[in-house]
């Protein structure tokens, strides 16, 4: 195992907001260590700072400034396969058309940790790099915007093994938020495998079953992957055939798990987004969460849309063209999601955080034949480089808000990178479950020590301190989505310093 203790985090700060445009997104200048021929004529903040990471992590430190400096020797071996997992839920931002900058992850954070772990498995080492985007999303137009087929083929052409994988079993085309055609897409060439994680599940003693609503309008397949004590996934066989999953999150809120970073990012990793329970529906008195106070209006919009969704799943055209019409009715009268709660798109959400664990889990201790190996064998290596160059707050993680923090983060634990981020974006990390409860799973669990623990290495003096010691006036304040807001935030108690917005958050 690495140097680089679990509960340490990497926090590089940077220029804010800055990213190189052309693919394959080469460094500006030739690093002792480079390994390659080609730099860019343009600036490249993303390289620079993932070079700064590992600097300031210590990783091979007695090489550093020499053509030998290998960072990811200590945690990537030769010949090994590694699996790059970034973030690509969606192209397209419903206000910005630039505004994909800030919902994934950019193609040159993807360029520069390639070239490290290149460094690191060598000729015969593979990089897969795959996800498995919201299903109507374009991943070619991700591809093009991001630069990932230039990549991959930089690479290709000098002898390098690397594939580029969408996940998905299929695209949707939708119109006026409607599906209005769902294509079959060619398996990926790894298959899948199917868990059931049973009594080791995080939804153990949960009251949702049978109410479980997942990403397609037939809540019937989610739910019976969670009854009777079954609790099934389906994950793509790269992740649990990998030697590594290198995790590469984009910084955002996040609607339904209040902050997205590593542990949601694994979402990317099904191979079947309706096995996943993504809410719970009903009231809390009955359970549920998918509403804070389910009143009439609410209850008649439920009954409503779940006719529509029955109509539009069953019968084509007709189907879809009278779900179009009734969302378009429907708005005025019952509000838009980017304005309303619903859906569980708030801070009682019960049931996203325990998915996103149970993921984190199989990743964690999935065997390739579906079995979980004994936790004393030890964790699969996990490690996370988190895109916060330009950040998202707000209505995230489609619609959010730009934040040009110039951040990257980096660690060997997840659970610890992402409480790290909440803390920083100035969110109390006890108050977001999918991270306080990443450090206290019952069975097969994600971490060895509490969040308290965290400390921080920094090139910024603000930040080089245990994290409970970052005083609020150095942390940003991102704005939670508004489901979450006043209910996330570090207390004011702790707060003696002047209102500081994530705009105004001074540089290193």
């Amino acid at each position: 195992m690495s140097g680089l203790p679990e509960n340490t985090v990497v926090a590089w700060r940077g220029k804010r907001g800055e990213y190189s445009d052309q693919a394959p997104f080469s460094p500006a200048q030739r690093y002792p260590e480079y390994a390659f021929d080609d730099v860019s004529a343009e600036p490249n903040a993303a390289y620079e700072g993932v070079r700064g990471c590992f600097h300031t992590a210590g990783l091979d430190l007695a090489h550093f400034g020499m053509p030998e400096w290998n960072p990811l020797r200590e945690l990537i071996h030769p010949g090994e396969t590694v699996l790059l997992k970034p973030n690509m839920v969606h192209q397209r931002h419903p206000r910005d058309p630039q505004g994909w900058r800030y919902v994934i992850t950019h193609g040159s954070i993807i360029r520069a940790v390639a070239d490290y772990v290149w460094k690191a498995v060598g000729p015969k080492g593979k990089i897969i790099l795959a996800d498995a985007p919201q299903t109507d999303a374009s991943f070619s137009e991700m591809t093009r915007l991001l630069g990932l087929d230039v990549i991959r083929d930089f690479y290709l052409a000098r002898g390098l093994s690397f594939e580029l994988i969408d996940l998905r079993q299929e695209e949707w085309t939708t119109h006026r938020e409607v599906i209005v055609e769902r294509r079959k897409l060619a398996p990926n060439p790894y298959g899948a495998v199917a868990f059931d994680l049973g009594q080791a599940s995080e939804f153990v003693d949960h009251t949702g079953a049978g109410h479980y609503y997942g990403a397609d309008y037939d809540a019937g397949v989610v739910n019976r992957h969670h009854s009777g004590g079954r609790h099934e996934y389906l994950i793509a066989g790269c992740a649990i055939k990998c030697d590594v999953v290198f995790s590469l999150p984009k910084w955002k809120t996040h609607k339904k798990a209040g902050i997205t970073a590593s542990l949601k990012n694994l979402v990317g990793v099904n191979a079947d987004k309706n096995w996943l329970p993504h809410h719970t529906e009903g009231a809390p008195a009955l359970g549920g969460d998918e509403h804070p106070n389910p009143d009439l209006k609410h209850r008649t919009e439920r009954k409503m849309a779940g006719a529509i969704r029955g109509l539009s799943h069953r019968i084509p055209v007709v189907g879809p063209w009278l779900h179009q019409v009734a969302r378009g009715l429907g708005k005025p009268v019952f509000g838009d999601t980017e304005s309303t709660v619903r859906s569980g798109n708030w801070f009682g959400n019960d049931t996203i955080w325990r998915m996103c664990l149970d993921l984190n889990k199989i990743v964690f201790y999935g065997n390739a034949d579906g079995s979980l190996r004994d936790p004393q064998q030890g964790r699969k290596r996990h490690y996370v480089l988190v895109d916060g160059i330009l950040a998202g707050e707000g209505r995230g993680p489609l619609n959010p808000d730009p934040v040009p923090a110039g951040v990257l983060l980096f660690g060997v634990h997840p659970p610890s990178v992402d409480a790290a981020c909440a803390y920083l974006m100035g969110f109390d990390p006890d108050k977001i479950p999918i991270v306080a409860r990443a450090f206290q799973c019952r069975n097969f669990p994600l971490s060895d020590h509490g969040w308290r623990d965290i400390v921080l290495s920094s090139n910024d003096s603000a930040w080089n301190l245990p994290l409970v010691e970052i005083a609020s006036r150095d942390t940003f304040h991102f704005e939670p989505h508004f489901g979450w807001k006043g209910h996330i935030e570090q207390a004011p108690a702790l707060d003696t310093s002047a209102d500081c917005t994530s705009e105004a958050v001074s540089q290193p």
